[in-house]
């Protein structure tokens, strides 16, 4: 695997950038979460100025051999009439990057389908989705480091258009079923606890859906006793989703402000955090998603969502729909006058 060096934001600057929140002429901590926003992209940026140029949206897709067990209540092909339908600019994604001005970069990493001659879609398939992981590893090592590599080389683009702040979202049908298991083995949660409905499974479905995923977990057991740490996202996960890995592993690298949306792009950033745990410093996790489990994976992480709006969408719009409460936060420590220039006496 591609070696990523993230470090931890100097804290030495954290005095000068309290002081400057406190200063506003505002209550001491009377904007909450905006402080505590503000001071973490003060810190990410190491600036008491920071800025969110150029935001970025990466739109991931990819198909999972599990589907084939019926654990999804959406067939495979939705995955490439929705990747379609974004480069026609009619999915939720599309509609939130118009409103918050984010560039939206639409990524075949790994659909079942021939989507290379589709105007706006950018061609990195590794293959036709991955292999089912009930009988044999989604991926090779090989496919892995690929995959890996994909998620650099988009986050490289954005970096090199000056984007400062990155969201990422993933379009694969049957995707809750590598995240119900990422959760389980890195949070150490009983596996019946991290299954949800998905796209809309009934209670007949979920216990169809644990009874495959837990015959999947003991085979991966039996076949790694002692298992890498990449031998779980090689096993279970989907091309779209080590992609994200790798974004959100060089977005760290580079100092980037990550926007971190639901249940999927959670689990997606709790293996980027058992690989790195520095780059947890980075992500802002934007919502409490609707799908079982995700308030438990957001728990093992410590993470406090800015939003809880019942979504379950994916494709990244959870984040996109708590943007303007980050821009908020920047606006907050730029442009709010002090308590010295707005002449008001300072009362604490």
């Amino acid at each position: 695997m591609r070696s990523f060096k993230i470090e931890t934001p100097d804290y030495s600057l954290q005095p000068a950038i309290q002081a400057k929140i406190d200063n506003l002429n505002k209550p001491k901590g009377s904007l909450g979460r905006l402080e505590e926003l503000a001071m973490q992209i003060c810190l990410i940026q190491q600036t008491l100025s920071p800025s969110l140029e150029h935001p970025c949206h990466l739109l991931l897709g990819g198909d999972h051999g599990i589907e084939r067990e019926g654990v999804s209540v959406s067939p495979r092909e939705v995955t490439w009439q929705q990747m379609i339908n974004f480069t026609r600019g009619g999915g939720g994604v599309n509609m939130f990057c118009r409103q918050h001005g984010f560039k939206l970069r639409i990524v075949d990493v790994g659909v079942d389908y021939d989507l290379s001659n589709i105007p706006g879609i950018i061609n990195r398939k590794i293959a036709r989705g991955t292999k089912n992981f009930l009988y044999e590893p989604a991926m090779t090592e090989e496919e892995f480091n690929r995959a890996i590599q994909v998620g650099v080389d988009l986050a490289d683009a954005c970096i090199n258009e000056g984007c400062k702040v990155v969201s990422i979202g993933e379009m694969g049908i049957a995707n809750t079923s590598p995240s119900s298991i990422w959760m389980s083995l890195f949070g150490d949660i009983p596996l019946k606890d991290c299954i949800g409905a998905g796209a809309g499974l009934n209670n007949d479905g979920i216990r169809h859906k644990y009874e495959v995923l837990s015959k999947a977990l003991s085979r991966y057991h039996q076949l790694f006793p002692h298992p890498s740490s990449i031998s779980p996202l090689m096993y279970f996960g989907g091309f779209e989703m080590i992609a994200a890995i790798g974004a959100m592993l060089r977005a760290a690298e580079c100092h980037l402000v990550i926007l971190v949306d639901g249940f999927i792009m959670t689990a997606c950033a709790l293996a980027a955090i058992q690989l790195h745990p520095a780059s947890q410093n980075y992500m802002i996790f934007t919502h409490c998603g609707d799908e079982s489990g995700h308030r438990m994976m957001l728990d093992i992480v410590d993470a406090k969502p800015l939003l809880s709006l019942g979504l379950r969408l994916g494709e990244g719009t959870g984040a996109l729909c708590a943007y303007p409460i980050i821009d908020s936060a920047v606006r907050m420590i730029n442009e709010m006058n002090n308590f010295d220039n707005a002449q008001i006496t300072k009362y604490f």
